[in-house]
């Protein structure tokens, strides 16, 4: 779970853009809809955000994109400022992965596409950037019975190597994270504000250190609370998991409901599932109404239940989002067609497909496992993605042919 936190020119330059550097930086960053006309003008003109580092005229590039070439100019000249948040932010263990970078979550991107964050702050567990499991999502303000429903969802999860994904917020949120850790799971958080505090909590620490917790946010390490950043991160929540679980919503009120209606909402959306018990609020059967689906019974194995209920990890080619500038690369499509989705959730086709990919590849990857070794390493020796690594080594743990180890996180055959 090592990290070189060495960074591209790429997200250089898009933090010089986009970033706030700085407590009391007064700096005009470009908003994301800002950064997605200039995405398009440089797609156009065949540059990466890298290229405007040594731009020679950076005047011309600034009106083809519609800012403000003083602007523009100022915002890329903050290398002193951007130098000191980096070394603040590695102190404190947190990293940055832009949108033009390979270990940008690829499920995100797909998903979102432009509307992507085109930057994340990250503490905890790279190879979780992998995202994929069960989103647990729910009002503050939950009863007991909701409470204690997130907390069965989430034990399950972690006894099935099925991430959980969460906001972090106080209630549902909170109950799910920390049951999923408690339980030995591993745990993806999408807080809106005030990452670094997060991470400073007991059970994040703890979690942090055991390679079982990722926390990330598209937002300034230390943003406070913003009704607008919480709202906007709903969205990302769904885009990091395979399915999602709404354990309690109020018709029409609250971050909870608006995050639900908007993903059912998408033409192509994650699964969504409600609890429906006596005594839930009304939003949750409401959302049944607008196409989410009653959370099915406990059963012995939740993962194979979920793929049975059909539809989610089925995203067509015609969904897949290209990549920062433009077709996708040949690895990337290759990527794309061979995903392992068995262990996230997939059916038929794609299932036989992957397969067949997953087998081809285990011999290699026991072959490497003499000794234990973390995700990264494996996937450096095999010169593959740190995202489809994790997927692979997922799969083989479900499979019992390789043991996850913590303090660190490593691999070792079964």
């Amino acid at each position: 779970m090592t990290r070189n936190t060495s960074i591209s020119a790429d997200t250089k330059s898009i933090l010089l853009l986009c970033g706030v550097l700085g407590k009391s930086a007064r700096a005009r960053i470009l908003t994301q809809s800002e950064y997605t006309v200039l995405v398009r003008h440089l797609i156009k003109t065949g540059l990466r955000p890298g290229d405007l580092l040594e731009a020679s005229d950076l005047t011309q590039i600034a009106l083809g994109a519609r800012i403000d070439p003083d602007r523009f100019s100022n915002l890329l000249s903050r290398g002193v400022q951007l130098g000191f948040a980096l070394e603040e932010w590695e102190r404190n263990g947190i990293w940055v992965v832009s949108r033009g970078e390979q270990e940008y979550p690829e499920r995100m991107k797909k998903h979102l596409g432009e509307k992507a964050p085109p930057l994340l702050f990250c503490i905890g567990n790279p190879d979780l950037l992998a995202g994929g499991g069960v989103a647990v999502v729910g009002s503050r303000n939950v009863d007991e019975k909701g409470k204690l429903f997130a907390r069965r969802v989430a034990k399950q999860c972690a006894l099935e190597n099925l991430p959980v994904v969460s906001g972090g917020a106080r209630g549902v949120d909170q109950t799910a994270m920390l049951a999923c850790i408690e339980s030995g799971g591993d745990c993806i958080g999408i807080v809106s504000d005030s990452l670094l505090r997060h991470s400073l909590e007991h059970n994040a620490r703890k979690a942090i250190s055991d390679g079982r917790l990722l926390l990330l946010s598209p937002y300034h390490p230390e943003a406070g609370f913003s009704v607008g950043n919480a709202m906007a991160r709903n969205k990302l929540i769904y885009a990091m998991a395979q399915y999602a679980v709404v354990v309690s919503a109020e018709t029409g009120k609250g971050g909870t409901w608006t995050g639900a209606r908007e993903e059912l909402a998408r033409s192509i959306h994650r699964q969504v599932f409600v609890r429906i018990e006596e005594g839930v609020p009304t939003g949750n059967r409401t959302l049944i109404e607008l196409g989410a689906e009653k959370w099915p019974e406990a059963g012995s194995n939740l993962a194979e239940t979920l793929v049975s209920l059909g539809k989610a990890g089925r995203e067509t080619n015609a969904a897949i989002q290209n990549d920062l500038f433009g077709n996708m690369s040949s690895a990337a499509q290759a990527r794309e067609t061979a995903r392992p989705y068995a262990a996230a959730g997939s059916a038929g086709a794609d299932t036989k497909l992957s397969s067949s990919v997953f087998q081809a590849v285990m011999p290699l990857i026991l072959e490497r496992l003499d000794s234990p070794k973390s995700g990264n390493q494996l996937a450096d020796e095999l010169k593959v993605t740190r995202n489809q690594m994790s997927i692979w080594l997922k799969l083989a743990i479900q499979q019992g042919v390789i043991r996850k180890l913590h303090k660190p996180v490593r691999y070792t055959r079964a």
